[in-house]
């Protein structure tokens, strides 16, 4: 008996649950963009090196050409359609609109997934390459521009939009600082 190469899966994406039948090579990109029409996350280079299908997965970045749609079955997906709240844009996405960190917009989708787990890995203390004191009785660094790069470093812009891009992920970063504290208080 030959094994099938299909089979229907359920997705829990940006809080819905969508249940479709799928080819098992079929990327969560293609499940996004062919089968559920979420077209935010972008096809660049199909190959996992440009960042432009950067989606969350689990509140952490993957990008979705690599990653198998029947591998995501019981995962939490949050894609660029995902991130605002109703009619009100999240931060990091306003900030992209403040800063001009975008000029054709084909990679931001990306990059704003990419960007709003920058921010919470930062917060859980994870370090990047640029580190200096990786200790954890160190602390959290503070987010730099240097951090900010590195970290975003898997995001690529084509119209070399990184200047602001990084400035947006700080004012969001600030932004989610001063929100927290006003939490706490």
């Amino acid at each position: 008996m030959t094994p099938s190469t299909s089979s229907a899966i359920t997705l829990n994406i940006n809080g819905e649950k969508y249940t479709l039948p799928v080819d098992h090579r079929t990327t969560l990109l293609d499940a996004l963009r062919e089968h559920l029409d979420l077209t935010g996350s972008k096809k660049g280079c199909d190959q996992g090196q440009c960042g432009a299908c950067t989606v969350m997965i689990d509140g952490r970045r993957a990008v979705s050409c690599l990653q198998l749609a029947v591998a995501a079955e019981g995962r939490v997906i949050t894609t660029i359609e995902g991130v605002a709240d109703g009619e009100q844009l999240h931060p990091m996405q306003q900030a992209f609109l403040d800063l001009d960190g975008f000029q054709c917009g084909y990679c931001t989708p990306g990059q704003i997934c990419s960007a709003i787990a920058v921010i919470e890995e930062h917060a859980a203390g994870w370090p990047s390459a640029v580190t200096d004191d990786v200790r954890p009785e160190a602390g959290v660094p503070a987010l730099s521009a240097e951090e900010i790069r590195e970290r975003m470093s898997g995001n690529l812009c084509r119209c070399g939009a990184y200047v602001s891009i990084v400035q947006a992920v700080a004012q969001a970063a600030e932004s989610a600082g001063s929100q927290n504290k006003e939490t706490v208080a």
